[in-house]
């Protein structure tokens, strides 16, 4: 039998030095002399807003609406600063082969509009992304959750379709954070979160303020948070500077000196998986080439990349989506270099080598203009002509991303190796980038969650980030670390490499030193 407040920790161990000096190293940020003080307002802006902006944490899609789901709800379990699942709703989790789950409920834990939280909404909260019509971003992940059945008061039972030994951290996503029993209107908010939500204008702001019920006792300390969007990376570093917002994130290597020079403000550097990546499409005949595709990943000026474009605040990467940060990166994968020449080769081979091409790119997908540049001038000197349309931050995702032959995508940490290859690269995912189908990779995914030996587990994994490599629709040069702008003042936050913001968790455990 495995408990997961008793052996989650071993199931991380491998995440050893580097994730685990985040935690250590981090401890000291924002942190102050003294107990967390009660009180005061803060305003915080993120990269990106839109009409698109939801209430449904299962829809969420940006950071935007991650701060925005955790501010408001709870998970049954939630994020260290190793990305461990750690006890939040559910007290206890239980099980004896990784299929069966048996799940207790924290008592005294209320809605916002004071209903009590009970197993059925856990029931409910879980098993509405497996219905298309719910428009879930981890339907392909929720597909896992064969059943759910009460077991007690307090007390369920979910069964999985196979092994999953990653289902704590996997339930502590955004995604999964827990909704009352049959909600499907959520123009409200109604959570067990920190924060009650008292404004919410879609693409404008979100004001929250205080739970005072809060099951965790003492918390929160902030009485109020107000949350906007300002997409220019520049107008979001002056905003900090100026005092108009205290906390922003996805800070530009080239204003980190700026902020740190004063003595009011500072930056948050935190190492992760986060990567901006040129998106080839398979419905395409020319993005669908595997010549085409291959000559654009040799394209890819990575040392260039990382020393100008981020300022040395990023780790080169190698055309496949796990950083080493995760247990189960594998660094035997021979590292793919810039070669004109070979691309060049390629795309003879192809019959592509004097067609024009457009590009999208817009500033909310962190990097990816100045990418695309760098890509252009070398494409130009083997006669490729790549025409890079810079496009609005807003609607982008909406309007551009995945609906053209080549767009530039942005991915975020996630918490396990399973959950990234399946919300991006599982054949039937919707957000699968490329829109590739691969049948192999597709077997190992479940081969790996089938499996209960953990080096066997690497090992498949290690296979399917070679697949992704030799194969893979995606050019991803870099893997960019997280800086977060914060006013000294704010304190109590430590790194989380899920995403800025402490992985979007800030809002429990932030206080005001003022």
């Amino acid at each position: 039998m495995v408990d997961v407040l008793s052996t989650d920790i071993s199931r991380r161990a491998l995440l050893g030095g580097l994730a685990a000096g985040l935690a250590v190293n981090g401890a000291g940020v924002g942190s102050a002399t003294g107990q967390p003080r009660a009180g005061g307002r803060i305003r915080i802006a993120s990269t990106n807003s839109s009409t698109a902006d939801t209430l449904d944490p299962a829809k969420g899609s940006t950071a935007t609406d991650y701060i925005r789901h955790y501010m408001l709800y709870s998970g049954l379990t939630q994020f260290d600063g190793q990305l461990r699942g750690r006890p939040g709703l559910a007290d206890r989790m239980v099980t004896q082969d990784n299929i069966v789950w048996n799940i207790r409920l924290r008592r005294g834990v209320h809605f916002h509009n004071g209903k009590p939280l009970t197993v059925e909404d856990v029931i409910f909260s879980l098993l509405r992304h497996r219905d298309p019509a719910a428009g879930s971003k981890v339907k392909t992940v929720a597909d896992q959750f064969a059943s759910a059945r009460r077991a007690g008061p307090l007390e369920l039972q979910l069964r999985l379709t196979g092994p999953n030994p990653d289902l704590p951290a996997i339930l502590a996503v955004s995604h999964f954070l827990i909704v009352e029993n049959g909600r499907r209107d959520f123009s409200k908010a109604n959570g067990t979160g920190p924060y009650i939500a008292h404004e919410f204008a879609p693409g404008i702001r979100t004001i929250v303020r205080k739970n005072p019920n809060y099951w965790k006792p003492g918390r929160p300390y902030l009485d109020e948070i107000e949350l906007i969007a300002i997409p220019d990376e520049i107008s979001r570093v002056n905003a900090l500077l100026s005092g108009d917002v205290q906390m922003v994130n996805a800070v530009g290597p080239g204003s980190v000196k700026r902020v740190r020079a004063t003595s009011t403000h500072s930056v948050m550097e935190i190492p992760s998986g986060l990567f901006t990546n040129l998106i080839m499409r398979r419905d395409n005949p020319v993005t669908a080439n595997p010549d085409f595709v291959l000559a654009m990943k040799y394209l890819q000026d990575r040392e260039l990349i990382k020393r100008a474009l981020f300022r040395g605040f990023a780790t080169i990467a190698n055309d496949q989506p796990i950083s080493p940060i995760d247990p189960n990166f594998n660094p035997n994968i021979p590292q793919r270099p810039l070669d004109p020449d070979r691309a060049k080769f390629l795309l003879k081979r192809s019959g592509l080598l004097g067609v024009r091409l457009p590009v999208y790119a817009a500033p909310v997908a962190n990097g990816s203009i100045d990418m695309g540049s760098v890509l252009q001038e070398h494409a130009a000197q083997i006669g490729l002509k790549l025409a890079i349309n810079r496009v609005p931050s807003d609607g982008y995702w909406a309007t551009h991303w995945m609906k053209h032959p080549m767009t530039f995508g942005n991915t975020n940490q996630r918490p396990t190796t399973d959950m990234m290859f399946s919300l991006f690269f599982q054949s039937k995912a919707l957000t699968n980038e490329t829109g590739w189908n691969h049948p192999r990779f597709d077997r190992l995914l479940l081969e790996a969650r089938s499996t209960t030996d953990a080096a066997l587990r690497k090992e498949i994994y290690g296979e399917m980030q070679l697949v992704v490599h030799q194969h893979g629709g995606l050019a991803i040069p870099a893997f960019i670390s997280l800086l977060d702008g914060y006013d000294r003042r704010l304190k109590g936050m430590f790194p989380i490499p899920l995403g800025g913001f402490m992985g979007y968790n800030f809002a429990e455990y932030a206080w005001w030193d003022a």
